[in-house]
């Protein structure tokens, strides 16, 4: 699998389980036991946009692009690039 396929597989795959509204990949690598994935998922819509709740989720896809494990890591403002809202 390539990245571009990669990227699909975990888009599709944490949409499919969580029926949130996918914002962003934010990185892909390729570990030991196949491809770790972060992407951002649209947790609550806000007026302005840039308010938006955006969870950050690790996901770990085997070698042919299953999901094998996923997890929240944080929630962020969309506006904010590294803070974390607690």
């Amino acid at each position: 699998m390539n990245l571009l396929e990669v990227t699909q597989k975990a888009k599709d795959g944490l949409h499919a389980l969580t029926r949130s509204e996918i914002s962003n990949v934010t990185a892909v690598s390729k570990i030991e036991t196949g491809w770790r994935a972060l992407v951002e998922l649209v947790e609550r819509r806000s007026i302005p946009d840039t308010q938006d709740l955006l969870g950050v989720y690790e996901v770990i896809l085997d070698c042919d692009g299953n999901i094998m494990n996923y997890e929240r890591k944080r929630v962020r403002r969309r506006q904010d690039l590294e803070g974390a809202v607690e």
